[in-house]
């Protein structure tokens, strides 16, 4: 039983110290992945990896006793799913039209013009994969922690407890699937 493992059980049990020694053992990884998924972000964005990190924590552990995880796994799906939120939510925000709605910037001294590209695919592909969930959930579990979180595909198999071919079907199936219903809408 892996040391995260052994603390989620801890804090399922009810002890309140088990946060505490949750973070220390998966902040790096998590800060890894974000910073991963943060590489694709538009280079104006201003959320940073270790801000992403530290909202998704506060999600995750901030209703004391109500954040149950059983494995790593689900630890991590937790984590994939909270920054994915995060992200979403930050598109949706400056969408809004009280933050400018789809108005670009435009820095005076370069004359470049900031794109809300990646919003906008970002919001599809969560769209999209909102769908996919109910039909295959393994699979947009799969895509929250490859698309989202930046893991690997063997990464991701092992956090979903399955084998890294499994993972490699459902990924190219999910892609498939996910451009198909992206199409459709455009």
């Amino acid at each position: 039983m892996s040391d995260v493992t052994r603390i989620l059980e801890a804090a399922r049990q009810g002890d309140p110290k088990a946060a505490d020694e949750l973070l220390p053992l998966v902040y790096e990884e998590l800060r890894r992945l974000a910073a991963h998924r943060m590489a694709n972000e538009s280079p104006h964005q201003t959320l940073q990896p270790t801000a992403l990190v530290h909202e998704a924590w506060l999600r995750l552990a901030g209703n004391k006793g109500q954040a149950q995880f059983q494995n790593r796994a689900h630890f991590f799906a937790a984590a994939a799913e909270a920054m994915r939120r995060i992200l979403i939510d930050r598109a949706r925000r400056k969408g809004a039209v009280r933050h400018g709605g789809n108005q670009q910037r435009v820095e005076l001294e370069e004359a470049d013009v900031a794109s809300d590209n990646n919003d906008n695919q970002l919001l599809a592909v969560s769209e999209a994969l909102d769908k996919l969930a109910v039909q295959h959930k393994a699979e947009a579990e799969l895509v929250k922690l490859r698309y989202f979180v930046g893991m690997t595909n063997d990464e991701a198999a092992e956090a979903l407890g399955i084998s890294a071919r499994t993972a490699k079907y459902y990924w190219t199936h999910a892609r498939a699937w996910l451009y198909r219903e992206i199409q459709a809408r455009n």
